[in-house]
C-alpha cells in the first residue's frame, strides 16, 4: 500500500493546472536577519513552469533575492481539512530589470482571457506608467511538495 504522502501528492500535470487556476502566490525570501520574509503576490506561470511576479525594485524582497536567490513559494486553498490542497515550490529567483518584461507580465497577470485586444492595449498603457520603478521576479522551480486531501476520499 502506498504511503499516505504518495496518496495525496499531485502529478506534474495537476500541479501545472492548479497553478494556472490560482492567482495568489506567497513568496518567501531569506531576510538579512535570518527570518523568512513572506509576501502575497499575484503571479503568472509560463509554459516551462517558471513563475513571475513584479514588484518595486527597492523593496525588501528584491534586496533579499539580490543577496540570496533561494526562494520558497506557496499556493494553497481549501476551507475544510478534506479540501486542503497546495503546492510548495523550492526555486531560484532571478531579478530582471527590464521595463518591457515588467509591462508584459503586469498585463498577463491582470488580463482575463475574455478581454479584447483593445482592452489589453489600454491596460498596457496604464501599467507602463508604473513599470519604470518595478522589476520582474522570475522563479525557476527546483523541487515541488504538493498535497490534495480530496484524494483521500474522506478517509483520514
Amino acid at each position: 500500500m502506498p504511503s499516505r504522502r504518495k496518496l495525496i501528492e499531485l502529478t506534474d500535470d495537476e500541479i501545472r493546472d492548479y497553478l494556472d487556476a490560482e492567482k495568489t502566490l506567497i513568496i518567501v525570501s531569506n531576510g538579512r536577519n535570518g527570518y523568512p520574509h513572506p509576501m502575497p503576490m499575484w503571479f503568472e506561470q509560463d509554459q516551462d513552469g517558471c513563475l513571475y511576479c513584479t514588484t518595486f525594485g527597492k523593496s525588501q524582497k528584491v534586496l533579499n533575492w539580490r543577496r540570496d536567490p533561494k526562494a520558497t513559494l506557496l499556493v494553497e486553498s481549501g476551507e475544510e481539512y478534506a479540501e486542503l490542497k497546495g503546492v510548495v515550490i523550492y526555486a531560484r529567483c532571478e531579478v530582471i530589470d527590464d521595463p518591457e518584461q515588467v509591462i508584459d507580465t503586469l498585463v498577463a497577470i491582470n488580463t482575463e482571457s475574455k478581454q479584447t485586444d483593445a482592452t489589453r492595449r489600454e491596460l498596457r498603457d496604464s501599467v507602463a506608467r508604473r513599470a519604470a520603478k518595478r522589476v520582474l521576479l522570475k522563479f525557476v522551480p527546483e523541487r515541488y511538495v504538493s498535497w490534495d486531501h480530496a484524494k483521500l476520499g474522506g478517509r483520514y
